[in-house]
């Protein structure tokens, strides 16, 4: 067992970064709201993703290079584009997901701590593990925090049933009015994660290359899918206790991702029982805490490999220059412009949307390249589900910008 946790690390990796805002609270939400109504979409948009992460290990694996510098032999400009998208959005995104993983430190121990407190420790503890940890630190580290999640949610969904006194229904619903059809929106947008991820994924695998000689191409994809799968089934595991415990409650679940967070885990601990309150505590933080761990390592590494291939380069410590940067910018953006939080979240989330189309074809185009070797090429069966995936990506963008 512990040989074959060896193997695995950027799947687990990116389990770590794509099970966050999108499983804790949209997931939990989708259940509260809906019941099990919502789960085809979940099912649908785990599908309809999946090729277009698939091809960042599919790329590594075949060239030994990640996804960047796949891009830069289509074009610098896809490059360039890549690099203002990201360092729009990268703040916004960190200070949300630092935010949230702080409520809940805070909850846990009792308001011990204010949240701004507790976000500098965060981000500072995050820090050291990856400065002086480094990416070998971080793949062990990532399947602790995974294993934990994991358990400490199959255990609550599982307690959920036992305490369960009505009939559940699976009957399965389209959003009507317009604020729950954005809800829709956002939630198979951000499900499992945006696409950009996919890049990440891609570089994270070079690293692991790096420390384990053994790590070629069945091991990666091994490694991505159960990582992939691990993340599918996350998902349904919280919306399934969002459905349990909180469908039909009295209580208005609030749109603000920290103040949700600790709804969450005072309605568990009301319905479940007092002993719950730690479980599922354990379950949300380190869900966050993963989230914010592996965000803070996957954009300084895009930036700087980004910088590097358009500067044709090599930058010392460029890493560590975009961390300090990457951190400075979320503990600015959250003492100076909290209140606008909320604003910032739907600029990023909007862009997120709107280029998800983008990185799909782009990935597509690379994988079916003369870049890639014709035997590392995807199946017809993938080919297939890739266009209606782009399909389906560009429809569904713009069904999201005509009601916004």
């Amino acid at each position: 067992m512990i040989k074959y946790l060896k193997k695995l690390g950027p799947g687990l990796l990116f389990a770590g970064s794509a099970v966050g805002v999108s499983h804790l609270v949209q997931s939990t939400k989708a259940g509260a709201n809906f019941g099990f109504g919502l789960m085809w979409a979940l099912v649908l948009i785990n599908i309809i993703k999946f090729p277009f992460f698939e091809f960042g290990p599919r790329y590594a694996a075949a060239t030994g290079e990640n996804l960047l510098e796949g891009y830069k032999k289509l074009g610098k400009v896809f490059l360039k584009v890549y690099v203002v998208l990201s360092f729009a959005t990268m703040f916004t995104i960190q200070a949300a997901v630092t935010i949230v993983t702080a409520g809940i430190a805070s909850s846990l121990l009792k308001n011990s701590l204010n949240i701004q407190s507790w976000t500098l420790i965060i981000l500072f503890l995050c820090l050291l593990i990856l400065i002086f940890g480094k990416f070998k630190f971080l793949d062990k580290f990532m399947k602790i925090i995974i294993i934990i999640l994991s358990f400490s949610t199959i255990i609550a969904v599982v307690n959920a049933f036992f305490n369960l006194d009505y009939d559940t229904n699976w009957t399965q619903v389209f959003p009507s009015n317009n604020q729950d059809i954005i809800f829709l929106i956002a939630f198979m947008g951000w499900m499992p994660a945006p696409l950009d991820v996919s890049i990440w994924q891609s570089i994270w695998v070079i690293e692991k290359q790096k420390s384990s000689s053994d790590f070629k191409k069945n091991s990666i994809m091994q490694d991505f899918n159960i990582g992939y799968i691990g993340t599918f089934l996350l998902a349904i595991g919280f919306l399934f206790l969002g459905s349990l415990v909180m469908f039909g409650a009295d209580t208005k679940l609030s749109n603000d991702g920290s103040i949700f967070s600790l709804q969450l885990i005072e309605m568990y601990s009301k319905n479940l029982g007092d002993w719950s309150y730690f479980l599922i505590g354990i379950a949300a933080f380190t869900t966050m805490f993963s989230t914010t761990l592996t965000t803070l390592d996957a954009s300084p590494r895009v930036m700087n490999k980004s910088i590097e291939l358009i500067s044709e380069k090599k930058i010392k410590n460029g890493y560590n220059y975009w961390i300090i940067i990457l951190i400075s910018g979320t503990i600015f953006i959250f003492f100076f412009y909290l209140s606008e939080m909320g604003s910032l979240i739907k600029i990023a989330t909007i862009l997120s949307f709107v280029t998800a189309p983008i990185y799909a074809i782009m990935n597509y185009l690379l994988i079916f390249s003369k870049h890639t070797p014709e035997n590392f090429r995807p199946s017809r069966f993938m080919n297939f589900l890739s266009i209606i995936g782009i399909l389906f990506l560009i429809v569904f963008n713009i069904w999201h910008l005509s009601i916004l």
